[in-house]
């Protein structure tokens, strides 16, 4: 049975993106980008408030996304059917966004989580990496030619979105008409690789780092470690890949630099990888029935150099008379060990979510000045 998924996955057609259900999201419809987003805000006092989400009704710019590594599929790349893990990720990273701009979000067989567990176990799925890009480039193509209509675009991808997005960015867009319409690409929990202490070069010649939120043009990345618990020497995170060569780190917080507290959006049940564990978010143990909570003030983040790493390192602000939890999840685990070298992998998004939604707002507000 195995055998027959993996031949009808290898004949089957490539997407036509000019059809509805091969997106997650678009604009102009119910889909999966018009889920429940309500948070509860969490003060410091304990005192709790009910922040409501507003859809941009006129939004002036784009964002493309591409979801991180989450299907359940049992082959090496999945179908195009999105299932609930889809639709969670959907919710957890990209919808938000819809606060300021129109949402694009293709689906694509993408490498499944399967495979990736197969591979952390030993073994070698016969993954077709190719084909992922390949849908995604093909949806690109389908937003430009029938959607962008000259609108500034910021690119979203995380973990192996954010990698299909990196390729996306050197095969067509720098130096490709398409660059002039590239507010940022915010390639969030994977290695974006740079000449230490330089904004550009590496992979791209044209395309620096984000280091203003007036600048645009650029790239935001980052990987996300408890600041207590910096990237282990076998961290798949943080690092170059080459000598003389680091992984970009642009804090969203404070893209000039330096340590600030992030306008987080958490996810109170479950994680990217499923379950339905629901933490305790005060030590009163009170429910929260929202999707989302904020926890303004309990954490800051600083990209950090250290041991050969570049990240950006994530300190809770434990306080005792704080009644709000310290723990904030995030971790991945294999039973009840924590895997270190993932650090924050899960919540990249989370930790400073209203800090990339702004910084995109502002961003196109200054390329849209400029066009």
């Amino acid at each position: 049975m195995l055998m027959l998924a993996l031949a009808l996955a290898a004949i089957s057609p490539d997407p036509d993106y000019r059809q509805g259900a091969n997106w997650l999201c678009r604009p102009g419809r119910q889909d999966a980008c018009t889920q429940d987003l309500t948070a509860t805000v969490i003060a410091a006092d304990g005192t709790r408030t009910i922040e409501k989400f507003e859809a941009a009704k006129d939004p002036k710019f784009d964002c493309f996304y591409v979801y991180p590594t989450v299907s359940l599929d049992t082959t090496p790349n999945s179908d195009l059917a999105p299932g609930p893990e889809e639709r969670r990720v959907i919710q957890f990273q990209a919808a938000r966004f819809g606060a300021k701009c129109r949402v694009f979000a293709p689906m694509y067989r993408q490498v499944t989580l399967t495979a990736l567990r197969s591979v952390m176990a030993g073994g070698a799925p016969a993954v077709d990496r190719a084909m992922a890009y390949r849908d995604v480039e093909a949806a690109w193509n389908d937003y430009l030619a029938n959607d962008n209509k000259g609108r500034g675009v910021v690119l979203i991808g995380h973990s192996q979105g954010s990698l299909i997005l990196t390729q996306l960015l050197g095969r067509a867009i720098e130096g490709k008409p398409a660059q002039k319409l590239l507010i940022s690409a915010m390639l969030i929990g994977s290695n974006v690789p740079v000449p230490e202490g330089k904004d550009v070069g590496g992979l791209y010649q044209t395309i620096p780092l984000c280091r203003a939120e007036s600048q645009t043009g650029c790239i935001v990345s980052f990987a996300s470690f408890r600041s207590n618990s910096p990237p282990p020497p076998d961290s798949r995170f943080g690092k170059g890949d080459r000598a003389g060569v680091e992984a970009a780190c642009t804090n969203p917080a404070a893209l000039g630099g330096g340590s600030a507290v992030t306008h987080d959006y958490l996810v109170t049940s479950g994680s990217l990888l499923g379950g339905d564990d629901a933490p305790r978010w005060t030590s009163d143990g009170k429910p929260v029935t929202t999707p989302f909570v904020r926890v303004p003030g309990l954490l800051s983040a600083e990209c950090v150099r250290k041991g050969g790493f570049n990240y950006l390192a994530v300190t809770t602000h434990a306080d005792p008379a704080d009644p709000r939890i310290d723990d904030i999840g995030g971790d991945i685990h294999v039973g009840p060990t924590v895997l270190a070298s993932w650090g924050l992998h899960l919540i990249d998004m989370n930790i400073a979510q209203g800090d990339l939604i702004a910084l995109a707002a502002k961003q196109a507000a200054a390329w849209n000045a400029k066009h």
